[in-house]
């Protein structure tokens, strides 16, 4: 069974950064997409960015140029460095194994960011 687990949320300045991680078990991680999306109180779960396992990143158009995906395939963890954040970024993060021929979707259990003005 896949399992996510994000790290790395806190409370943060406005224009301050953070490292989000989320290690993954019990799948093949190298050959899945990986993502991060985030939900803040009252709104939809939003996609904020995607790698592949080429390494091909996408990103939401709120987070281009200040948020970075990336990913380490021998320690099974995708990261999320975000920095200038805004109070708008605040939501809780969570990190997802996109379905495939392997296996189905999986979502972790989210990690908070507060972005205080």
């Amino acid at each position: 069974q896949v399992r996510l687990v994000e790290s790395g949320g806190g409370l943060v300045q406005a224009g301050g950064s953070l490292r989000l991680s989320c290690a993954a078990s019990g799948t093949i991680f190298s050959i899945n997409t990986m993502g991060w999306y985030r939900q803040a109180p009252g709104k939809q779960r939003e996609l904020v960015a995607t790698i592949t396992s080429g390494g091909s990143t996408n990103y939401a158009d709120s987070v281009k140029g200040r948020f970075t995906i990336s990913r380490d395939n021998a320690k099974n963890t995708v990261y999320l460095q975000m920095n200038s954040l805004k109070p708008e970024d605040t939501a809780v993060y969570y990190c997802n194994k996109q379905a495939n021929s392997f296996g189905p979707q999986a979502w972790g259990q989210g990690t908070q960011v507060t972005v205080s003005s």
